[in-house]
């Protein structure tokens, strides 16, 4: 069943199970404070049991791109389109949450991004390929973040 995420009161509904619970809910309420000002869209997530289409996809560019099977639990996970762009979230049970911007038009841009939760470490499937820089946020107290290019067609 969906939820929409309410970024004002912050819920670890659905993300219980996840030792940094509180800080991947307010990473959550980051993504839908953002999408909710910049694009007045509801961020809405799904169990991951329901959304595997989303899941599958967003691992087969995972692999297909860079060969990165991650050993996390997915917990929820969403996709929308806004202003062209196909949207995919999967948030897992260690803290990572990964995004997928993957514009609709030919030759736009497309990136998988990943997000680590306050308190949690760099997963070992990303720690010696990629470096994360920090960014502060209100609701998520700190964020570290990297991305890549996504090459492939998908």
């Amino acid at each position: 069943m969906s939820q929409v995420i309410d970024y004002e009161n912050v819920s670890t509904g659905g993300l219980e199970s996840s030792p940094v619970a509180g800080a991947l809910a307010g990473l959550r309420a980051n993504e839908a404070r953002y999408y909710r000002n910049k694009y007045d869209h509801a961020f809405t997530v799904d169990p991951a049991s329901d959304a595997t289409e989303v899941v599958d996809w967003v691992h087969r560019i995972l692999r297909e791109e860079r060969d990165i099977v991650i050993s996390a639990r997915p917990l929820e996970a969403t996709t929308f389109e806004v202003d062209g762009l196909r949207m995919a979230y999967v948030f897992y049970d260690s803290g990572l949450a990964i995004n997928v911007m993957y514009s609709l038009a030919a030759g736009g841009k497309r990136a998988v991004g990943f997000k680590l939760s306050e308190g949690m470490e760099v997963p070992e499937e990303l720690a010696s390929r990629f470096k994360f820089a920090r960014q502060k946020s209100k609701l998520a107290g700190t964020i570290r973040g990297s991305f890549f290019v996504i090459k492939g067609e998908y």
